[in-house]
Formats: C-alpha cells, sequence, structure tokens
C-alpha cells in the first residue's frame, strides 16, 4: 500500500455511523487523504517503510469544525465585556472596529486566532468578517480549513464603503478561491435587522450562482425577533423564508429563539445552524433549543463567536458546556449524551457548512483533517469511554498533533506553519492602539 504518512499509536475514533472505537489503531494518508482505516499492525505490514506518527497511546480523531466565528477579533479579546449584544455592538465593538481594522491587523488578528484554533484541536473554521481575500490567504498559508466570507452590511464596513461594494468584492473572492482546496468563499449578510431585504436577495442570488454558502446570523436575541414581528409581521426566520433566500447552502448562526414554527421552516428548507452556546451565554442572549432542532432533523454544529464574545476560540470547552447546559435547562441527564456532542464537534458541523462528504469523519476517500488527543495527563485518567472523555474531560491542551488535508501543521504542540511568539509579540502592540 502507497502512503505518505501513518497516525499509529492509539484510539481511532471514526465518527462514522454505529462506528465503535477502533483500539490500536492507524490512519493512513496519501496525498491529503485517507486511504485506510485499520488496525495499526495491518497497515504497518502493508507500508513498513512509511513515515509514522504517534499519537502517544491517544485518542486520533477527526478535527473540530467551528461552524461560525469572526477570527479577526481575537484583537478585541475581552475588550468590552458585561453589555447586552446591541450595546455592545453599536456603543463598543463597531466603533472599535472602525479605528483598528485595517487590513495588516485584520492579518494578524487572524494569525493569532488560527495559532489559538490549532491547539485548540480545530481543523476547519467558518468565518463571517471583512477583508476576505486577505482572511483566506492567511488561512491557506497556516494550513487551516476554511469557509471564508465577505460580510455585507447596510452601513460603511472597514473594507466596504457600501454594499455593493461588498458584493463586488464577495464576487471576486468566489471566483478566485472556487477551486481551492482548502477555502470554501461564501458571502455573509449580517442579519436581516442590519441589511435590506433588497441585499439580502443580491447576497443570495450571488450564492446560488456560484454555489457557495450563504451565512448570516438569524434570531439571535428577543429583541431581534420583536422587531422583526413588529416591522414584518413575521419571525426572523419567517421573514428570511418569506423572501426566498433560505437553502440548505445557509449558515444561520444562533437560532436562540426560535418557535416550533420556525423549526419546522429550518428543517423543511435544509438550513444548517450554528449554535453558539457560550457567546449566547455571556451575551444573555439566551438558550438555542438545540436538541429540539436535531429532533426535527436539522444540520446543528457547534461554534464559538468571535474572541470579542465568547472570550475564546476554544470550541472543545464550548461543547462541554453545551453538553452540561442542556441537561440542567432540561432536567434530563439523557440530554445530549456524550457521542452526540462529539457528532457535534465534528461530522454535525461538517454537514452544516456543506462539507460532510469531505471531512468530519476518518474513513478513505475524505480529507485527512486529523487531531491527536492525548489521555496521560491526570485529568485524564483513567480513560473507560472515548466520547464520554472528549464530552466531559478533555482540554484543548491535551491536543498534542493536528492534520489538515495531511499536512502536519501542528506536532508535539509545536507549530509548524506560523511563528507564534512574533504574532503574539504583534498583537499586544496591536492591541494598545485600541
Amino acid at each position: 500500500m502507497e502512503c505518505d504518512l501513518i497516525i499509529t499509536g492509539g484510539t481511532v475514533l471514526t465518527m462514522t455511523p454505529g462506528s465503535e472505537p477502533l483500539r490500536d489503531g492507524a490512519v493512513a494518508v496519501r496525498d491529503g487523504r485517507i486511504v485506510a482505516v485499520a488496525p495499526a499492525t495491518e497497515l504497518i505490514d502493508l507500508a513498513p517503510t512509511t513515515t509514522l506518527l504517534d499519537a502517544g497511546g491517544g485518542l486520533i480523531m477527526p478535527g473540530f469544525v467551528n461552524t461560525h466565528t469572526h477570527l479577526a477579533m481575537t484583537l478585541l479579546r475581552g475588550y468590552a465585556d458585561d453589555y447586552a449584544l446591541q450595546e455592545w455592538l453599536s456603543q463598543h465593538i463597531w466603533p472599535a472596529e472602525k479605528s483598528l481594522m485595517r487590513p495588516e491587523t485584520v492579518a494578524l488578528g487572524t494569525r493569532l486566532a488560527v495559532a489559538e484554533c490549532l491547539r485548540a484541536g480545530v481543523t476547519c473554521v467558518c468565518d463571517m468578517y471583512f477583508f476576505s481575500q486577505l482572511i483566506a490567504e492567511e488561512l491557506a498559508a497556516a494550513g487551516l480549513r476554511a469557509v471564508v466570507p465577505e460580510s455585507l452590511i447596510d452601513f460603511p464596513t472597514p473594507s466596504s464603503p457600501t454594499p455593493d461594494d461588498a458584493l463586488r468584492l464577495a464576487r471576486d473572492l468566489m471566483e478566485r478561491f472556487r477551486e481551492h482546496p482548502l477555502i470554501r468563499p461564501a458571502i455573509a449578510p449580517h442579519a436581516p435587522y442590519s441589511v435590506s431585504a433588497a441585499n439580502l436577495v443580491k447576497a443570495a442570488e450571488l450564492a446560488d450562482d456560484f454555489g457557495t454558502p450563504f451565512i448570516i446570523h438569524l434570531a439571535e436575541t428577543r429583541a431581534e425577533v420583536d422587531g422583526i414581528l413588529k416591522d414584518k409581521g413575521v419571525t426572523p426566520v419567517a421573514y428570511l423564508a418569506d423572501l426566498g433566500i433560505l437553502s440548505e447552502r445557509t449558515v444561520a448562526a444562533h437560532c436562540v429563539h426560535v418557535s416550533p414554527d420556525d423549526i419546522d421552516i429550518l428543517a423543511e428548507l435544509g438550513v444548517g445552524v450554528a449554535s453558539n452556546p457560550v457567546s449566547n451565554l455571556k451575551l444573555a442572549s439566551g438558550v438555542a433549543p438545540v436538541p429540539q432542532m436535531l429532533a426535527a432533523g436539522i444540520k446543528v454544529g457547534l461554534g464559538t463567536d468571535g474572541a470579542a464574545s465568547n472570550n475564546t476560540l476554544d470550541l472543545l470547552r464550548d461543547a462541554q458546556i453545551a453538553a452540561l447546559l442542556y441537561k440542567g435547562v432540561s432536567g434530563d441527564p439523557t440530554c445530549m449524551p456524550a457521542r452526540q456532542i462529539v457528532e457535534l464537534l465534528t461530522i454535525g458541523g461538517a454537514r452544516v457548512l456543506g462539507l460532510g462528504d469531505r471531512i468530519g469523519t476518518l474513513e478513505p476517500g475524505k480529507d485527512a483533517d486529523v487531531i491527536c488527543l492525548g489521555v496521560n495527563a491526570p485529568h485524564a485518567t483513567p480513560l473507560h469511554d472515548p466520547y464520554s472523555h472528549v464530552a466531559y474531560a478533555a482540554r484543548a491542551a491535551d491536543v498534542q498533533h493536528v492534520l489538515v488535508r495531511g499536512r502536519v501543521v501542528m506536532q508535539g504542540r509545536h507549530l509548524l506553519t506560523l511563528d507564534e511568539a512574533d504574532t503574539l509579540a504583534q498583537a499586544r502592540h496591536a492591541a494598545a492602539a485600541i
């Protein structure tokens, strides 16, 4: 068997339906893709001279998928805490972005986010920000898989004086990155309350032309729902459905305040939901009805939102909070069981982003987005159930190795594709200017 690398020395969680943990398993990689998943001795016998990457007795599993974030906002981490969403945005974040976010600072904030993501086992993100081509270039260079949209809003942004300028930038992005192996271009109108119906339709038509994701904040707060109900006579979900812009390529971030009828609409139209439990808690936006959405057959993944409202990009931590949150809210300890949480971290997120055929599980033919999670620390000992371990005990600092499309981007917790020390120093300097 020809392969470039075999990841061995651990228990493989393939995350394929009905699969069981494969102890003493291995994953063989060639040309960026998985070519075999089998017992380690079997694969090593078939390719005895292949380079081995030792998982150190830990877990070998798909990388985590962050379905909603704002990468460059790492530079605003801790800048404006303990406010409600609208006050936080209008009085603090948008003014800070206007003064701080230029091409060079967006690039820097993105690099800082990449370092944080890879260290936390995140191999794919769905961003939502400005200067999208620059962000895409930074992510591609660092080796992080991403859905990258140009953001659109009805007032000037750091990269676009007008919505038409944002649409033009989005089209340029789609033309340039349409065949890229790691970057999937997209369009992201901010929200139903901040983008006109005409511009929402233009954005959706552009996404349709290129078959790309259409990303939007939706039903995040009670104030948003009440405002749309007052202005349009329907909920935000029904409003977008009436405009004809929701589809299986829609990534709807938050969906905290959705009614049973809204859930039916989202399910019928195949919309994917990016749930952000920690950001929603921190901004007191509420708790999204994720169990009900899953029961309705809606695609659901997890997101951190930006580091300005979380305040980390540690998706594993957020997943573990979600696992406990829904048990507490429902009064049902069987709600959101461990394996379901791990699915939301991996294949669930991949499906939301339209990437379920490429990533999210470890099986032949898929891209080799793989992480190795150490299990030798006191908090990780003993390990009875790997899914329980990931959902309740593991920490981001346990991530030892990270591969994206077969490329080793972190090995032994050493980042290989960017200068971490220089990035941190530059970020501290830039933050002083806020």
